[in-house]
């Protein structure tokens, strides 16, 4: 079962509360001191209860938290209480200050995020950031968030998936193709296939999750000036256009390869809504040049709906309140309007079933 049921109320949302020397707690609990504000959608966190109330104590929030035992006891305790499922593995509060031993309760928060969203308890889960040198130190072996989750889908469910990543933003919203990988490394993993999948999983998902339903794409070259016809590289011609011809034939609405130096200026982004780029970095500076306090990084291609804050765990200003929770507060009611919109189009599938076999 994906997310919440078709009918009632979308589920809570779940947040793991990632790397603890950093800001994850500090953006969770401002977040929920505005929730009336804002109108911030109910969630619960993944923690250990102790360093919240140690965090919040730190930050002078006179916070109330209620310890729940199921997601369900979420929603009725959010108007007066911040809920709390607690960790197994306790994290130490020390903001700044990494800790192997804090490597397992952010792994379990992730594990366990995941499992309530595929078992429909939750509507979908908000990841705090995670720091990745924390987490290899303690034998993690994924590139990055992004790719543990989608192994930790492919394992619960038997089968593989393939995550994409979209930055959305107010002004601009990016895919890369390529995700966590050196540069070095783009040309020889960029494939004619994986563009192709790419754009075929952002169209079904931003339907099925966002109701975009005719989303127009601008492709990227991978070389300056998309290549130059030939004279600075042949990726663009030999490996982005055949892409592009093969996802035109099938319908989508689709143009490229652009030069990545002119497709972002505010006349060029006026024709496309998702800009697919080629890797890591040419997607994500403009994107969080033009919003970042705005911008949500959206995980697609899996089975669960999963946002999450564009920044990182800024551990250097954990515990200071200088921590700004604009992007945790957008990754919080994207995801819930995800969810919903995820719940209307299976209802309206559901619907358009029992018509055609009435």
């Amino acid at each position: 079962m994906i997310g919440a049921s078709i009918a009632g109320e979308v589920a809570p949302l779940v947040v793991s509360i990632g790397e603890p020397s950093g800001v994850g707690a500090d953006v969770a609990i401002a977040a929920f001191t505005m929730r009336e504000s804002e109108a911030i959608p109910a969630f619960f966190l993944l923690a250990d209860p102790d360093m919240v109330e140690r965090r919040a104590q730190r930050l002078g929030v006179d916070l109330v938290l209620r310890l729940i035992e199921r997601p369900d006891e979420a929603s009725g305790a959010f108007a007066g209480a911040l809920p709390v499922l607690p960790l197994i593995n306790r994290h130490m509060e020390a903001p700044g200050r990494l800790d192997p031993l804090n490597a397992a309760g952010t792994i379990e928060a992730i594990d366990r995020a995941t499992r309530l969203v595929l078992a429909g308890d939750a509507g979908a889960v908000v990841t705090a950031p995670i720091d990745k040198k924390a987490l290899y130190d303690a034998g993690f072996r994924h590139p990055g968030h992004t790719e543990y989750l989608a192994d930790l889908c492919a394992t619960l469910l038997g089968r593989a998936f393939t995550p994409v990543m979209l930055l959305a933003g107010p002004e601009l919203s990016c895919v890369p193709v390529t995700i966590h990988i050196p540069l070095h490394e783009v040309p020889q993993r960029l494939t004619e296939a994986l563009i192709v999948d790419t754009v075929r999983i952002l169209a079904r998902e931003l339907a099925s999750r966002l109701g975009i339903a005719q989303p127009r794409f601008a492709v990227s070259g991978l070389n300056p000036h998309a290549g130059e016809r030939g004279a600075i590289g042949l990726e663009d011609a030999e490996i982005i256009a055949p892409a592009i011809a093969l996802l035109r034939s099938e319908g989508l609405d689709v143009v490229g390869p652009m030069p990545g130096d002119t497709m972002f200026h505010p006349e060029a982004r006026a024709h496309y809504d998702v800009a697919v780029c080629m890797y890591h970095d040419q997607a994500l500076i403009p994107a969080k040049t033009l919003a970042f306090d705005e911008t949500v990084n959206v995980t697609l291609g899996l089975p669960i709906i999963r946002t999450s804050p564009d920044h990182g765990t800024a551990a250097n200003i954990a515990g200071t309140g200088r921590a700004r929770p604009t992007s945790f507060i957008a990754a919080l009611k994207l995801a819930a309007r995800m969810a919903a919109t995820e719940r209307r189009h299976l209802a309206d599938r559901l619907s358009s079933f029992t018509e055609t076999f009435a």
